[in-house]
């Protein structure tokens, strides 16, 4: 028989213990729906504010039919944005659950008291893909294939060269990972190197991107391509970049040069040549017009570890927004990798 104080103590143990899961509640982020649709769910990452104040990542997620402890979590590129839709699909039909993430300052994740695409080391990033795969753990997976284009190629392979024993992540793979600047042997050996150490005392100074201004043209149904996504978030122009973009992309590159070992099977992935069209041409819609499909082939073979180099006739810079018939042979040539290796 419990007395008048024991019911007291116990009752106020009970209302505290409800007021500690309903706090918990509150601030464990759950998922929204994305602007996707109706299969999609968002939810946003909180991250400690840094030189630009406030700071959120955006997990996005689609899931497969049939439950799966399987998943990919994908890491878009510079100026960019997760809008792929027809590479959740596939993933999704091979038995995957599909997770992307919009990192900081891009995309559904930028603030309005944010310079877009502001970056100061690539390892900023780490945050919020640690944060990602632990909440993919908690949704029941055990397998994860981390998969990034272009600069989060650059980004997913330094992830996992850092961290050799993920309990999660079985394979990577990356679609034409920025392993070096698109410049000439001279500008790359002299020039990069000291745009970044005045990247480092000048951070906000700005720098001709160089970035081929008919890429997104050819891509979007507005101009000459077949894919809808949104103009403000991937835009059709970029002059000028920071010169702390220069400096954190130099620094990341500088140990792929020197070679890193990655611990998991690794499938290469690029196009099966570069080109830089001064005027539209309708090359841009078979060619990197980017980055220099030779500095992929470089620096992949100089990696240490299971890793296979594809090639894909015709394909664009992001491989997956390819023609109809290059981008089959993308998913083809990927499927098959990871059912040969039994991921």
């Amino acid at each position: 028989m419990r007395t008048a104080h024991q019911g007291y103590s116990q009752n106020k143990m009970d209302d505290e213990h409800l007021m500690l899961l309903s706090k918990k509640q509150k601030t464990t982020p759950s998922y929204q729906p994305d602007i996707l649709g109706a299969d999609y769910q968002q939810m946003t990452l909180d991250f400690p504010s840094d030189y630009e104040g406030k700071v959120i990542a955006t997990l996005v997620r689609k899931k497969a039919e049939q439950e799966t402890r399987k998943a990919v979590l994908y890491i878009h590129g510079f100026i960019d944005y997760f809008f792929q839709t027809e590479m959740a699909d596939q993933f999704n039909q091979h038995g995957y659950d599909f997770y992307a993430l919009d990192l900081r300052k891009y995309g559904r994740s930028h603030l309005s008291h944010q310079h877009w695409y502001n970056v100061r080391s690539l390892s900023e990033y780490d945050a919020e893909i640690s944060a990602a795969l632990e909440q993919i753990a908690t949704e029941e997976h055990d397998s994860v294939i981390l998969a990034g284009h272009s600069t989060g190629g650059l980004i997913t392979t330094l992830y996992v060269a850092h961290h050799p024993n993920h309990p999660l992540i079985r394979g990577l793979w990356c679609n034409s990972p920025f392993y070096d600047f698109n410049m000439s042997e001279i500008e790359k050996k002299f020039g990069i190197p000291r745009l970044s150490q005045l990247g480092k005392l000048l951070p906000e100074m700005k720098f001709p991107s160089r970035l081929n201004p008919f890429y997104v043209p050819s891509l979007h149904k507005q101009y000459h391509g077949e894919w809808l996504f949104n103009l403000e978030w991937k835009k059709p122009r970029y002059p000028k970049v920071r010169l702390s973009f220069v400096r954190a992309i130099h620094e990341a590159q500088k140990e792929i040069h020197a070679s890193v070992h990655l611990g998991v099977p690794t499938l290469i992935m690029h196009a099966s040549q570069s080109s830089y069209p001064r005027q539209w041409n309708e090359i841009a819609q078979r060619t990197d017009v980017i980055l220099n499909v030779a500095d992929m082939q470089k620096y992949g073979h100089h990696m240490h570890g299971d890793i296979v180099l594809c090639q894909i006739e015709n394909g664009v810079h992001d491989l997956v927004l390819s023609a109809p018939e290059v981008r089959a042979e993308v998913y083809q040539s990927l499927f098959d990798w990871l059912n040969r290796k039994g991921l």
